[in-house]
């Protein structure tokens, strides 16, 4: 009799916090944020904190001199890339050792797929190998694809187990915002809330005609299947592809004028294109990403007459959509990304989109 087959997402609990109290034991049990190069006087965001930060409302992403408010004996830690990607590479290491396939999807994350009667079980030995490995704790979903198995990491957290398939999809799932949906941010979940559609069960309803109508053919019969839960079944452990690179700055000080703004996105696509003639493939679409002060972030995108390797046609895409800004607004953060073709001639955004960041 053949075992079923499942899809596990391992997701390491608060894993840059948890690499710096490892270092430092004696933060167990403090409020931790790390961010930038420790300093919330300087102009830098939170990549992560602890629980005990976080119980007082602080999140990724949060401005460090916010977060540094809400929590004033909060330990401030810099950004330690190296360590993170050091650790990130054990706790892969113990997942292959179980002998299945496992498709890394960031410094914390990764999906197995397996084969077994008992899910709960194989679940319990990864977090075992992870910890014994790396002394690290990890969260498992479980699930009958990739897309309920992601979700269902967060019922499990911290340190725990939780399974959600097409079985119990709508009683878990039914009733909760359209934005706890893997794939559907506050801007997806803004433009469904117009129709009228605000829960999980309310999407999965919803006649086809009514999301291609807002979101277009591809995306909007997407959205209809990830309201039911659907998605793919297959764990690859091929190596990971870019589909672009980004260079990112959040300056000290606002630029405030045009030409400030010119240089600054002349030098980021610049240096986005460097890296994209490491990788020997053309660039076909430019991003701009601008966080206009105090705090308003949009991004604009530019696809090129014809897929490129020449640095001046990207910084020219750029610069033209620094031409779209507001000239009236100070910038605090710019970000310029050089999305390429892929290795077999497809266009990324043809693909999965929940994959994608800039």
């Amino acid at each position: 009799m053949s075992e079923t087959p499942w899809v596990l997402h391992v997701d390491l609990d608060q894993f840059i916090a948890a690499v710096e109290v490892l270092r430092r034991p004696e933060l167990v049990g403090l409020p931790v944020i790390v961010g930038g190069r420790g300093d919330p006087a300087e102009r830098a965001v939170v990549s992560t904190a602890s629980y005990e930060a976080r119980r007082y409302g602080v999140g990724s992403g949060m401005p460090l001199r916010l977060a540094a408010r809400k929590v004033p004996d909060a330990v401030l830690l810099p950004v330690d890339a190296p360590a993170y990607t050091a650790a990130s590479e054990q706790v892969m290491a113990s997942l292959r050792s179980l002998g299945v396939v496992v498709e890394v999807l960031g410094w914390d994350e990764a999906f197995l797929g397996i084969e077994s009667d008992d899910p709960e079980a194989f679940a319990r030995r990864a977090q075992a190998a992870v910890l014994k490995s790396t002394r690290l704790h990890c969260s498992v979903g479980i699930g009958d694809n990739k897309v309920r198995a992601k979700i269902a990491t967060d019922f499990g957290k911290p340190r725990g187990v939780f399974r959600l398939t097409a079985d119990n999809w709508f009683e878990v799932m039914g009733e909760l915002p359209t934005i706890e949906l893997w794939g559907v941010g506050s801007k997806v979940s803004q433009r469904l809330a117009k129709h009228g559609i605000d829960t999980v069960r309310q999407l999965a309803d919803t006649d086809e005609p009514v999301l291609v109508g807002e979101f277009g053919p591809r995306m909007g019969l997407w959205y209809g299947q990830l309201g039911r839960g659907m998605g793919s079944t297959v764990v690859d452990d091929s190596p990971w592809i870019a589909r672009g690179h980004s260079r990112e700055t959040t300056y000290q000080r606002n630029l405030t004028t045009p030409e400030e703004v010119a240089a600054a996105v002349r030098e980021l696509a610049s240096q986005a294109f460097d890296d994209t003639v490491a990788d020997g493939r053309s660039v076909f679409r430019v991003t701009l990403k601008v966080r206009y002060a105090p705090f308003f972030t949009s991004t604009k995108a530019k696809k090129l007459a014809a897929p490129t390797t020449d640095r001046g046609d990207v910084i020219a895409a750029a610069l033209a959509l620094a031409g779209r800004l507001d000239p009236e607004r100070e910038v605090r953060l710019l970000g310029v990304r050089a999305e390429m073709v892929m290795p077999d001639g497809g266009d990324p955004a043809e693909r999965t989109p929940i994959r994608g960041r800039l």
